[in-house]
C-alpha cells in the first residue's frame, strides 16, 4: 500500500524549489553527513561535457536567513509556509538536524551543542560568514547553542517555543502537567492515538486527520528512533549546571499564547533572563506549532522583525 505521506514528499519538493531553495548534502567530516536546503541561485551545476560533475557552491549575496527545525519533523516539512515568504528578500538556509531527513553521523555526542557545531561546520561551507537564525523547539535550543558559541556568526535569533536549556526539573514539571513520564513517550510516539495525543496537545485549534494519514507519518517522519531518544536524554541537564551566557545579539521570542509545551510564563521568565537584548511577542489563537498554524500572522511577525534589523545594520 502506498504511503501517503511518502507519495507527497515529490510534490513538497517541488513547491520548496518553485519557492527558491534545493537540497545538497554536506560532508562535514568522515562519518558526518547534513543535508540542507539551500538558495537555487547558490548552486551550479555543471555543463555538459565539463569534467567535473560535482554542483558547484557560491556565497549567498543576499542577507542570510537559517531556520532550524524541531523534533517532530524534519526541515523543509517545519518551515514549509516560511520558505517563500522569505527567499525575495532573504537567502534561506534549511538543514535537517543530525538524525532527521538524510543527516547522519557516526559520533556519540548527542548534545545540543554537537547539533550546532556540525550545523555551523556546514554552513562555513557554503561560504555563511554571518546569518540570523530561527529556531523553533528543539531547534531553539541548537539555536541558543550557536549563538552562544559562535557569536561572530549569528548575528540574530528569533525563538519560538523554546528555552535556553532543558533542566531536570522544568522537563518533570512540563512532562507530569501533560501525563507523560519521558519526553520520548511525548515526543516520539510509537502509536497512531500517541501522534494524535501530541498534535493535540501541540496546537490550538484541534486538527482531524484520518488514521491512515496518522500511520504514514509516523512511518516516515520518525525514524531512527534510538538516535533520537539518545538526542531527548542529550537535552536534559542538571539544575545546577544550567548559567545563562550574556548574549550580544538581538533575541526576538515569538511565541503561540496557547502553548502548552512551553508556556507563556516559561518564556516571559526566559525574557527576563536574556536581559535587555531579547524582545517578546505572543501570537493569539496559536499553540506550540505557532508557525504551522497561523503562518500568515507568524510570517508577518518574523518579517517585520527582520527588516528592524535590517534597518539597523545588520548583515549590511
Amino acid at each position: 500500500m502506498v504511503n501517503l505521506v511518502a507519495a507527497q514528499t515529490p510534490l513538497l519538493h517541488g513547491l520548496m524549489k518553485m519557492a527558491g531553495v534545493q537540497p545538497h548534502r554536506v560532508e562535514i567530516e568522515p562519518g558526518t553527513v547534513m543535508n540542507f536546503w539551500v538558495p537555487n541561485e547558490t548552486i551550479k551545476k555543471p555543463r555538459k561535457g565539463e569534467k567535473n560533475k560535482n554542483p558547484t557552491l557560491t556565497k549567498p549575496n543576499k542577507p542570510v536567513i537559517v531556520l532550524v527545525h524541531g523534533f517532530a519533523a524534519e526541515g523543509i516539512v517545519t518551515w514549509q509556509f516560511q520558505v517563500g515568504a522569505l527567499t525575495k528578500k532573504y537567502s534561506v538556509y534549511i538543514p535537517d538536524l543530525l538524525f532527521f531527513g538524510s543527516s547522519i553521523t557516526d559520533k556519540t555526542d548527542r548534545s545540543p551543542a554537537f547539533q550546532a557545531e556540525t550545523l555551523v561546520k556546514g554552513l562555513k561551507k557554503f561560504g555563511i560568514e554571518k546569518c540570523i537564525v530561527v529556531g523553533f523547539s528543539y531547534g531553539g535550543m541548537v539555536a541558543f547553542k550557536m549563538a552562544e558559541l559562535y557569536p561572530d556568526l549569528v548575528q540574530a535569533m528569533v525563538i519560538s517555543g523554546s528555552i535556553l536549556a532543558l533542566t531536570d526539573s522544568i522537563s518533570e514539571a512540563a512532562l507530569s502537567e501533560l501525563g507523560y513520564k519521558s519526553s520520548s513517550e511525548l515526543l516520539l510516539p510509537n502509536s497512531v492515538k500517541g501522534l494524535k495525543t501530541l498534535l493535540s496537545i501541540a496546537t490550538y485549534k484541534k486538527l482531524w486527520f484520518p488514521n491512515r494519514l496518522h500511520k504514514d507519518y509516523l512511518e516516515v517522519m520518525f525514524t531512527n528512533r534510538k538516535e533520537r531518544a539518545e538526542l531527548l536524554e542529550g537535552l536534559v541537564i542538571n539544575n545546577k549546571d544550567p548559567t545563562i551566557p550574556r548574549f550580544v545579539q538581538k533575541i526576538h521570542l515569538l511565541w503561540g499564547e496557547n502553548d502548552q509545551i512551553f508556556n507563556l510564563g516559561l518564556a516571559q521568565n526566559m525574557k527576563g533572563q536574556l536581559g535587555e537584548t531579547a524582545t517578546f511577542q505572543g501570537i493569539q489563537k496559536a499553540g506550540h506549532l505557532v508557525h504551522l498554524e497561523r503562518p500568515c500572522v507568524y510570517n508577518r511577525c518574523l518579517k517585520r522583525f527582520l527588516t528592524s534589523l535590517l534597518e539597523n545594520g545588520v548583515q549590511k
